[in-house]
């Protein structure tokens, strides 16, 4: 599923028209953003066992993240799509959703972002009387059902922020291109062809 999402370029939601697209709108358009992604991945995995889990990011920035994840073997792992190398799937090696979390803290500082928060929601259980899956619309509701949901805080040191957002601005400045330098990089699931650099 990483691999297939990984090939679908990134909805870059052109001349400014949001979309938040189901399974079936993916499937039309050939192409998802990192909820679009989550949910398309909620609704194939679905059919084979796994409950229609998402972890949901909240940031300072208010550029939020959602992938999908999944148990497997006692391990929490994700499948994810996103502009950022760092955000996209981890292996199912993670002991508890929170280490799951945690394990995007790094990759998430950039300019402005900064995880302050994450939830997992199972989509089915919140969404009972709506066609979240399927719908030929736009299906934002499940955007507003995540962005009330209760998330548990992510605590971090000023500090450690301020390190790792000048490590990343000075190697923007200097090659151009977002970095791969990060920690438990063995834990990560494949990147699309556009990371590997």
């Amino acid at each position: 599923m990483q691999q297939y999402l990984n090939a679908l370029p990134y909805n870059q939601e052109p001349h400014g028209r949001a979309t938040l697209r189901s399974f079936r709108g993916v499937v039309r358009t050939g192409c998802a953003h990192c909820l679009e992604a989550a949910l398309f991945a909620a609704v194939v995995l679905e059919q084979h066992g796994h409950p229609p889990l998402v972890l949901s990011f909240e940031s300072i920035d208010q550029l939020d993240h959602v992938l999908f994840v999944y148990r497997q073997r006692g391990g929490w792992g994700s499948i994810a799509r996103s502009r950022d190398p760092g955000l996209h799937g981890r292996k199912p090696v993670f002991a508890t959703p929170r280490a799951l979390a945690l394990s995007y803290f790094d990759a998430y500082i950039d300019y402005t972002g900064r995880v302050t928060g994450y939830a997992v929601v199972n989509v089915a259980d919140e969404m009972r009387e709506y066609d979240w899956r399927l719908a030929a619309t736009n299906v934002w509701k499940v955007e507003r059902m995540l962005l009330a949901y209760p998330h548990r805080g992510i605590t971090s040191s000023d500090r450690r922020v301020d390190r790792l957002r000048t490590r990343y601005r000075e190697y923007r400045q200097q090659f151009g291109h977002k970095p791969l330098y990060y920690k438990g990089r063995h834990r990560w699931t494949s990147l699309p062809s556009e990371f590997q650099h």
